[in-house]
């Protein structure tokens, strides 16, 4: 049996050699979310976001088959748009590694953006690491219910102090908070929605305070998290979308030190009645979820790669004999951003698709 001392410093070495797996991992990320852009870039304006989405979801799963973690997959996609996907509850990883890890993802948040040649699309990622090992990584990141939820999303610097944004306040009540922390006008705020009928009135309501608005057709994780990224021209996002989205919002939100506010919106009674069905109470409906709520503990990555140019990140370029993208990886516990640009050699980049466990040149 090791002495009291020495298995003190055993537990801790563990603990430091977990932290250190998580800091490395963050590349493998990467490296994840760019092989989904690059698949995804072959389709971008071709019309066909099923194969778009396919090829994304292909990557990121072949590129899995070559890490040591065991991930689990508690926010997925694919069911809201009835494509493919990858899924709740499907494991990625080799899983031979204690590393255990709840991943979000979105292979392409905005696959209508792909096939129609827009910007605004991004390959994105996010994992929240267990402290300890017979943690449950269900329990990590949020998984809400309801298809849509209304969310707000704003920076540090509106997120401290006096005065808090809300909900439930009027649009003018918001706008003045922001601008006051700010040190703006609310004529000149910056204000990202969603080109949605369901947003008329808020839109409306926007217009009146002499703010200015940039409409959005799809891609709203890269717009939740712009107020929060120092340099983007964005101080405000407003509005209604999916509720996976606000999960991976709120992760990469989290990171910057920011805050997202957001609540669930079944979109007609018929769905309000289907989530009480499966035992979402009033209570739960009533709830203004945090980024501290939807991205639980304080390890957490967020990773994405532009796919197209966003409020993010440039999107791909192709110059000469290589593809160059964009990416961006970021840590909750120190709050670390890092942008990284890489330039792909196309003479000799392969990417691993799962579909045949064979690389594939670019």
């Amino acid at each position: 049996m090791p002495k009291p001392i020495e298995a003190t410093r055993a537990k801790a070495a563990d603990k430091a050699n977990a932290i250190d797996s998580e800091r490395t991992l963050g590349l493998e990320f990467i490296r994840a979310t760019e092989a989904a852009a690059l698949s995804a870039y072959k389709w971008m304006g071709k019309g066909d976001k099923e194969s778009a989405d396919y090829a994304a979801c292909d990557a990121i799963r072949g590129l899995f088959d070559t890490v040591d973690i065991f991930g689990m997959v508690t926010i997925g996609e694919g069911i809201k748009d009835e494509a493919p996907g990858i899924f709740k509850g499907e494991r990625l990883g080799t899983g031979n590694n204690a590393v255990k890890m709840a991943i979000a993802l979105d292979p392409i948040d905005g696959t209508t953006i792909v096939s129609k040649g827009l910007p605004g699309a991004i390959s994105v990622m996010a994992a929240a690491t267990c402290e300890k090992p017979d943690d449950d990584p269900m329990q990590l990141l949020a998984d809400i219910p309801s298809f849509y939820m209304s969310k707000i999303a704003f920076g540090p610097r509106v997120k401290e102090g006096p005065g808090r944004v809300r909900l439930e306040n009027t649009v003018q009540d918001n706008l003045e908070i922001v601008a006051l922390k700010l040190g703006k006008r609310v004529q000149d705020l910056t204000i990202v929605i969603l080109d949605r009928p369901r947003h008329e009135r808020l839109i409306h309501d926007v217009r009146r305070t002499g703010a200015a608005i940039r409409m959005i057709s799809d891609g709203d994780i890269a717009a939740a998290i712009a107020p929060a990224l120092p340099g983007s021209g964005v101080d405000l996002y407003m509005g209604t979308g999916g509720s996976p989205e606000a999960v991976l919002a709120a992760a990469g939100i989290k990171c910057l030190g920011g805050e997202i506010l957001a609540q669930m919106w079944p979109r007609d009674e018929d769905e309000r009645k289907a989530l009480k069905t499966s035992g979402v109470t009033d209570a739960d409906l009533a709830k203004i979820y945090t980024c501290d709520d939807l991205a639980k503990g304080n390890r957490i990555l967020f990773a994405a790669t532009g796919i197209s140019d966003s409020a993010l990140l440039k999107g791909i370029r192709y110059e000469n004999t290589s593809a160059v993208t964009e990416s961006i990886l970021m840590r909750s516990k120190f709050q670390t951003v890092r942008y990284i640009k890489t330039v792909h050699n196309l003479d000799q980049k392969q990417i691993r698709l799962r579909s045949d466990a064979q690389d594939h040149a670019l």
